[in-house]
């Protein structure tokens, strides 16, 4: 996938750009499910450290089948996914799928959607887009509604305040990662890169996966199959290159800002396939987190 913002434009001359961007949320959301339903029959770390794993095979093992070429990709590009891939991948859901264990896949797709807030500030202060009233005030929107459904899930004693710890580190890693990626602006293949990020994950995870959990602890079932194989597919290889393409076409702030969808659509998987429990209180909370979107996607959505 080629990185330049004009992939979202198709010959035609359709915009595909809000269809990335929607599937981009579908794949995410429902990975907090997945996610869930792997860490119960499954170590996460081990979990992890399979999926990152086959998921750089694949997309590799794929590259060289087809014979493209690598000459885009150089040594520092290999590297900058590398680090990316720590950031992304290894301590992102290392994190985060820890405290799955602990946490609800509705609490958790929430915390993280509370990537915007923190992205928009560190995107002001070291990539110099512009934090107008409007994002300003998109942004403190979403973040009390995110933090009203945090506050009333703990005081019913639904989620674990250690886990909830956890999924706050995952979030931060994220951040930094999204900040990176801008940073070091890596050139290149997009899906080449994606490879060298996952299977560094998976290096990166191997010893901490087989040092802190145990092969034997693993429950085959035909859920924990399915919930693996779209990790790989569709979360470890589809989402990320969609996540990659959203920040080059659009701005880090803008490109997750679209985390603010996570809420809604991961409590309503959460409450479809696992049954979660979901109150009026809940559906309460995202309200403001809609109207932030609005807000803080605007003035780019404006511009473009």
């Amino acid at each position: 996938m080629s990185p330049a913002p004009s992939v979202a434009v198709s010959r035609a001359g359709f915009n595909l750009l809000p269809l990335y961007i929607g599937l981009f949320c579908l794949l995410w959301s429902f990975a907090f499910v997945a996610g869930k339903v792997g860490v119960t029959d499954c170590p996460p770390l081990i979990l992890l450290t399979a999926r990152f794993s086959l998921a750089g095979i694949l997309i590799l093992g794929i590259t060289a089948l087809r014979g493209e070429a690598w000459s885009s990709l150089t040594w520092r590009d290999a590297g900058i996914f590398a680090i990316l891939g720590v950031a992304n991948n290894a301590l992102y859901l290392g994190l985060g799928y820890t405290g799955l264990q602990t946490v609800s896949a509705g609490l958790g797709g929430l915390i993280v959607s509370a990537n915007p807030v923190f992205t928009a500030v560190l995107a002001a202060l070291f990539l110099g887009e512009a934090l107008t009233w409007r994002k300003v005030a998109g942004l403190l929107l979403g973040i009390s509604g995110v933090a009203f459904i945090v506050w009333h899930r703990m005081s019913v004693g639904t989620d674990s305040f250690h886990g909830i710890l956890f999924t706050l580190s995952s979030l931060a890693s994220i951040v930094v990662g999204t900040i990176l990626f801008k940073v070091l602006a890596p050139k290149g293949s997009l899906w080449v890169g994606n490879g060298v990020q996952n299977l560094a994950a998976g290096i990166v995870l191997l010893p901490f996966a087989f040092t802190l959990s145990s092969v034997g602890d693993i429950v085959p079932s035909a859920r924990l199959a399915g919930a693996f194989a779209f990790l790989v597919l569709g979360g470890s290889i589809l989402a990320y290159l969609l996540w990659f393409h959203l920040l080059k076409a659009c701005g880090a702030t803008a490109a997750s800002a679209y985390h603010f969808l996570m809420p809604p659509l991961g409590m309503l998987f959460a409450f479809l396939v696992l049954g979660e429990h979901v109150e009026l209180r809940d559906l309460l909370g995202i309200v403001p987190v809609a109207l932030g979107i609005y807000l803080v996607t605007r003035p780019a959505a404006a511009a473009g």
